[in-house]
């Protein structure tokens, strides 16, 4: 465009001087996203002595609208490079919420369409986004402030390099700070306390402390001059009602700036409200065309890219339904191969079961007979046990019989005993009295005298035998007694052993029963037991009859 490069900043004539001795300097032009030199003849201006003579290719004035003023692409990239560079070293302030927005833009004119699987976490670290006082204002690290601008950045899919640095500028454009260049100025010779603005709207007049809110503006619509004398600007309002407002600037160069961009920001003010010229409509009109033929291809690139993503995709599930079936028909193969295995192996396993089932009703049939026998013995065990307990219950009876016999003896032993003790006292009082009676001083016939002591003999001896035929019989009770209990002991023994051989005859049938029912023969138990001796019984019960 023609703002952007200032003719009066770099002119010169290429004047040759003498052809046998041309002197020549080195001049280094730099823009926002690249780097030239060249080689001049000295002018008859003075030139300085660096070299290379470096000049920077900068937008000297703003455009008011940035979409209808920038009109080739790469004017609008290097501006919105120089947009940016400024909000970045904070010439121009920036809210951290805007600043975050300019940036997702940013990133989507230098990456293009976000794609999760290709800018991975951390793609934007050597990227400069966000002013430095936004980075620091908050504590968030790097990674949050990433993951906030890629949020905004995955919504601008699909706008190309020059739409999103449009976009960019768009917003820029509305910043306080945007085109606005600040000078130093007193409204008297004494007193540097004011800033003076110069902007693409009209002059402005700040606080020294504070660039975004003016204290005062001149329209550019609303001023019939500006003068310049010396140090001194005079600015004269349209209406002649308003005051006249000067203000002072100390240093030469600064005033010739001052004016240059007075006067080229009013003529551009004035050339925008006014028909382009037919040059500048010829511009526009190839940048229009140059736009739609651009925005055409893009859109042929787009519908490319996109059948052939679709393509790609196509292929991609074409290949992977293929990968699915040949993994499919190879699991069906397997499986195949399985139910086969398994038909076999489950005829061979219903085959050993139609046997273990024969098996087992055989053992059932088995345990059946088992079981009745055992009922059987234990039928028979009962019976015994009943025989054996009345056995020992007539034996007890028995017992108890023999006791009282036993107690009735013994009380005749006490009164034949005791009869006994009375005949001895008889004798011992009869042998008393005849001693007394032999005393005496009569004579005694010799019959009487001979008779008393063979019947005193014939009383003693049959003592003794009574004495004697008594404690036999008390023997022979006590020997029948001793007897008797034994038989009693062992009775008690057998019919303890029988109450044993049942218990573990029924535990056994139990358990065999129970393993027979699961499938289990266990080998055979043999439990010994004591062998029942009728014979006692027998002469018990012939004792008893006896």
């Amino acid at each position: 465009g023609a703002g952007l490069f200032d003719r009066n900043v770099f002119k010169m004539s290429i004047l040759g001087l003498k052809k046998k001795q041309p002197k020549t300097f080195k001049v280094k032009v730099i823009t926002m996203d690249a780097e030239m030199e060249f080689s001049c003849e000295v002018l008859d201006q003075e030139v300085p002595k660096d070299s290379p003579i470096t000049f920077n290719f900068l937008a000297k004035f703003f455009p008011e609208k940035v979409e209808e003023e920038l009109v080739q692409e790469i004017t609008q990239h290097l501006f919105f490079l120089q947009v940016k560079k400024q909000i970045l070293d904070e010439e121009i302030f920036c809210s951290p919420e805007a600043s975050v927005l300019l940036a997702s833009y940013a990133v989507q004119a230098k990456y293009g369409d976000y794609d999760p699987n290709f800018h991975k976490p951390g793609f934007l670290a050597q990227d400069e986004l966000l002013p430095k006082t936004v980075s620091i204002q908050y504590q968030m690290t790097a990674d949050m402030w990433e993951e906030k601008i890629t949020a905004w950045y995955a919504e601008h899919r699909g706008l190309a390099r020059d739409e999103a640095e449009m976009e960019y500028l768009k917003i820029a454009q509305d910043l306080e700070m945007y085109g606005v260049s600040y000078f130093e100025i007193t409204q008297n010779k004494r007193d540097t306390n004011l800033l003076l603005g110069v902007d693409a709207q009209g002059l402005h007049i700040y606080s020294p402390n504070s660039k975004l809110t003016p204290n005062k503006s001149f329209p550019w619509s609303g001023i019939r001059n500006i003068s310049y004398s010396e140090k001194e600007f005079t600015i004269k309002p349209l209406d002649k009602k308003k005051d006249v407002f000067k203000f002072y600037s100390s240093q030469l160069r600064v005033n010739k700036l001052i004016l240059q961009l007075c006067i080229g920001n009013h003529d551009l003010f004035m050339r925008r409200r006014k028909v382009d010229s037919i040059e500048v409509q010829q511009m526009k009109a190839q940048a229009k065309e140059e736009k739609a033929r651009k925005k055409m291809e893009r859109q042929i690139l787009a519908r490319e890219k996109q059948m052939r993503e679709e393509a790609e995709r196509a292929k991609e599930e074409m290949e992977r339904r293929l990968f699915q079936l040949q993994d499919e028909a190879r699991l069906a193969n397997e499986a195949l191969l399985r139910s086969e295995e398994t038909a076999d192996l489950l005829a061979e396993k219903a085959q050993i079961a139609e046997e273990e089932a024969k098996l087992l009703a055989h053992k059932a049939a088995e345990a059946e007979q088992e079981r009745q026998r055992l009922e059987v013995t234990a039928m028979k065990t009962k019976e015994e046990k009943r025989l054996m307990e009345q056995k020992m219950r007539e034996a007890e009876q028995l017992a108890v019989k023999l006791v009282e016999q036993s107690e009735r003896r013994l009380k005749e032993a006490d009164h034949l005993k005791q009869d006994l003790t009375e005949a001895k006292d008889a004798e011992r009082r009869a042998k008393q009295k005849l001693l007394e009676i032999t005393k005496t001083t009569y004579p005694v016939p010799d019959f009487a005298c001979e008779s008393p002591p063979a019947r005193l003999d014939f009383k003693d001896s049959d003592m003794k035998r009574l004495s004697m035929e008594i404690e036999r019989e008390r023997l022979e009770y006590m020997e029948k007694s001793k007897h008797l209990q034994d038989q009693l002991k062992e009775l008690k023994s057998e019919i303890e052993s029988l109450k044993l051989e049942e218990q573990q005859q029924q535990q056994a049938s139990l358990y065999n029963l129970h393993s027979e029912a699961r499938g289990y023969i266990p080998e055979p138990v043999y439990i010994a037991h004591s062998n029942v001796r009728m014979s006692h019984s027998c002469n018990v019960i012939s004792f008893i009859d006896a």
